[in-house]
């Protein structure tokens, strides 16, 4: 009796947590919390006292879970972020999301590779993979950034930059970090390493996974709105549709070496195509939601619990490039990319500002440990950690009403 297994205390206390976190935010504001700050901190405090927890979670010795679980999490924000968009058409729509894809994300990366090398005395391999570790926005935490659930409408450029470069720049990461395990794996630059990189790695499956992304949406759009017509799928309501038709455009494409982030991103694009006016997109878009957060609060808790695991690698220049990035890097970078695309002041540097790190970091840094030998492993999965803990606290208590007032919202009740 009463022998306080360290597992039941464990789900008892992450169950505690995400309650808390959601609901202790209602007392202080009427927008919807921001739960990620309080989800790691509850997390950090919490586990701390529960003997054998940090070190049960640490990500240096049990990657595949974090990699496995940050992957689903991705995946699943991804198809729903293609759900969410109303509008693909019209003049300019995409202007800005182009530049900080095309220009933005590659400059990001290299001033962080720059940087790592500079401040932290980091290899190139291993300042180019932090680069493109950290580079991504994510799309799993900035719900108070992105446009609104399917059918809504009223998506305003601000919103629609970032929901779109959220979207994509997942996928289009992924050939930096392959050209950072390559050379690390190598130990030098070749030419025929970076032709290899630019065939395969780029133009292969960037296109593979765009159309293994469209295919698949196509598809799902034909099973469940036409096929059969008398009698569609989409009648059922089942939203687990949703996590089929993801799980499936993801493993199909990446069967076929294509990038599946970009599989996920297209096939909600695509599918959102197709009966376009259904209000079962809302279903779908309700239900992926739901597992998104879901996967999310495991995740950022876990992320809290490992932090006195990981907190002894952190030196002050790896906090630097976290630091950096967030406050300095991705602000001007973000600001001189939107050069000419059309946005007033007000709104260019709230696009700059809100590039929001996470759940896909920790994915892109699983995975690298899991296919390569890191130098200083553990510094890396501090100086991510610690990067996306200070993201949560200053874009998650502070986007919500920023956004807004940039995009000529109406703030909610106090």
């Amino acid at each position: 009796m009463y022998e306080f297994d360290s597992y039941h205390i464990l789900l008892a206390g992450a169950g505690a947590i995400i309650i808390a976190s959601y609901w202790l935010p209602r007392y202080f504001s009427g927008r919807e919390p921001a739960a990620a700050p309080l989800l790691i901190l509850t997390g950090l405090v919490l586990f701390l006292f529960v003997p054998g927890m940090p070190a049960a979670i640490d990500p240096l010795t049990n990657p595949f879970a974090w990699e496995a679980t940050a992957e689903l999490a991705v995946i699943i924000g991804l198809f729903g972020v293609g759900l969410r968009i109303d509008k693909l058409f019209g003049h300019g729509l995409w202007k800005p999301t182009f530049r900080l894809l095309v220009f933005g994300m590659p400059l990001t990366i290299i001033a962080l590779a720059l940087f790592g090398w500079m401040a932290a005395g980091m290899t190139l391999a291993g300042g180019l993979l932090l680069g493109a570790i950290l580079s991504p926005t994510d799309p799993v935490l900035a719900g108070d950034v992105q446009v609104g659930p399917p059918l809504e409408g009223g998506e305003h450029p601000v919103r629609y930059a970032l929901t779109t470069e959220a979207g994509l720049n997942d996928g289009l990461a992924f050939p930096f970090v392959h050209l950072g395990i390559a050379i690390a794996s190598a130990g030098a630059i070749t030419g025929a390493l970076l032709t290899e990189w630019v065939l395969i790695d780029v133009a292969y499956r960037i296109a593979m996974g765009a159309l293994g992304g469209a295919a698949s949406g196509w598809l799902l759009g034909r099973i469940l709105f036409f096929w059969p017509r008398s009698n569609a799928l989409s009648l059922t309501q089942a939203g687990v549709i949703a996590f089929a038709g993801v799980i499936f455009a993801y493993g199909l494409t990446e069967l076929a070496e294509g990038y599946g982030f970009i599989a996920a991103f297209v096939a909600g694009l695509v599918l959102r195509r197709v009966e376009s006016e259904d209000r079962f997109h809302e279903r779908l878009h309700s239900f992926s939601e739901a597992l998104e957060h879901t996967l999310t609060a495991i995740i950022l808790v876990a992320l809290g619990a490992a932090i006195p695991v990981l907190w002894p690698y952190l030196d002050l220049s790896h906090a630097l490039i976290g630091l950096a990035l967030i406050f300095l890097i991705r602000p001007l970078l973000g600001w001189l990319s939107l050069a000419g695309a059309g946005l007033p002041s007000r709104e260019r540097w709230t696009v700059a500002f809100y590039g929001i790190r996470g759940i896909g970091s920790i994915y892109y840094l699983a995975y690298a440990g899991n296919h390569v030998e890191l130098v200083d492993e553990g510094a890396l999965w501090a100086t991510v950690a610690f990067t996306i803990v200070v993201s949560a606290i200053v874009h998650g208590l502070s986007a919500g009403v920023a956004v807004s007032r940039a995009t000529g919202e109406e703030e909610a009740p106090a």
